[in-house]
């Protein structure tokens, strides 16, 4: 699939707040600072879709990009956050469950994860609880260009191990850079199939 035609649709903080139109939705999520903007403006090869920062937490709503006029691509808030007070993490988690719980479109979640790191505990901690609500999902590792092949390679496979400790089998998963765009025929590629399937 080829993403020809890509524009913001709104921004809320609730499912009542969503773009009227409804159709299918695929979000993307992850913890702060993994890369999400520039993954997502790699994919709808435009830099300016998604505003990225350096500055962690910078995504507190949940942004709808009308892609190709058929489908959308939700940018939500990053999950934990060290740095923020109880308060507004609290708020942010309640952001984040109240559209993954009760949005009807969601097709499926896209959760990023930096492929020089191990997997991490909130990493886990979260998809442990998409597990348990069945929201399907996908992995992708970002950041790929940061590491030689061997090393990225044999990162990966020790955090599907870790992955393979609480789960019979992953979820799909990719490896992408927003910098060299590695893995955007891949992601996009599978998308396109699955809206095929709708």
């Amino acid at each position: 699939m080829k993403i020809t035609k890509a524009e913001f649709a709104g921004s809320s903080t609730n499912v009542g707040g969503k773009p009227a139109r409804r159709l299918p939705e695929f979000a993307f999520i992850g913890r702060s600072n993994v890369g999400k903007s520039s993954l997502i403006n790699m994919l709808t090869g435009n830099g300016k879709l998604a505003k990225t920062s350096q500055t962690p937490g910078k995504t507190q709503l949940v942004n709808h990009f009308l892609i190709n006029d058929n489908w959308y691509l939700v940018d939500l808030p990053g999950y934990g956050f060290a740095r923020l007070p109880d308060r507004e993490r609290a708020k942010l988690r309640h952001i984040i469950w109240d559209y993954i719980n009760r949005s009807e479109e969601l097709v499926m979640l896209m959760v990023l994860m930096d492929s020089r790191l191990d997997v991490q505990e909130v990493d886990l901690r979260f998809i442990n609880e998409l597990g348990e609500k069945g929201i399907p999902f996908g992995i992708i590792f970002t950041k790929a260009d940061k590491s030689g092949p061997e090393a990225l390679q044999r990162q990966i496979d020790k955090n599907k191990e870790k992955l393979l400790e609480s789960w019979e089998e992953l979820p799909p998963c990719f490896v992408s850079s927003s910098v060299n765009g590695t893995g955007k025929e891949e992601i996009l590629d599978y998308i396109g199939s699955i809206l095929k399937t709708l």
